[in-house]
């Protein structure tokens, strides 16, 4: 099984096949508008201008399932990625990206690479973890998805070669993605 037997609709309602990204390397986040970590944003559609034309596709999907920071539509999530990040990269249609209503290509991530922790490094991880500990303690249970910009880094086989928590910038990820295109 690789993400290419996954089907997924884009924000604008339409079906895409995970296989007509295959060849590609590809990195799948779950993003929100209105999380500390949203500033990732224009790091990841630095990286797709970068990247793109040697085969980076990046695939934002937008949730609100953490303390409600996706409230939007599916046209205010465009207009925002748009008008403040100016991103370029396919948003796909708001969901559970945890729990028993994930979606299942997040099921399906999250079941091949499990959390391995916070980079306690970055500034807004104690803020993260304490939060997580005091408002949503089962969050830390298991491999779910802790909180937004959780990033998956698939190889062109469509085989989940890593996971990055939301203390990982995608910059930090740069070196791993070019070993892969």
């Amino acid at each position: 099984m690789s993400i290419y037997d996954f089907e997924v609709n884009t924000l604008k309602g339409k079906k895409v096949s995970l296989k007509d990204y295959e060849g590609k390397v590809v990195l799948i986040v779950n993003t929100a508008s209105k999380c500390g970590f949203t500033p990732q944003y224009e790091e990841l559609e630095a990286l797709y201008k970068k990247y793109k034309d040697q085969g980076l596709e990046i695939l934002g999907f937008p949730c609100n399932q953490f303390a409600e920071q996706e409230p939007g539509s599916a046209a205010e999530i465009t207009e925002f990625c748009k008008i403040n990040y100016g991103v370029t990269f396919t948003i796909f249609e708001k969901g559970d990206v945890r729990g028993e209503n994930a979606q299942p290509l997040f099921k399906y991530l999250t079941a091949q690479k499990g959390f391995k922790g916070f980079d306690m490094k970055h500034p807004i991880a104690k803020i993260l973890k304490d939060a997580l500990e005091k408002n949503f303690p089962e969050y830390l249970e298991g491999d779910s998805i802790k909180w937004n910009f959780t990033k998956f880094l698939i190889n062109k086989k469509g085989e989940v070669v890593d996971r990055y928590e939301p203390t990982t910038t995608p910059k930090e990820m740069e070196s791993a993605i070019e070993a892969l295109l």
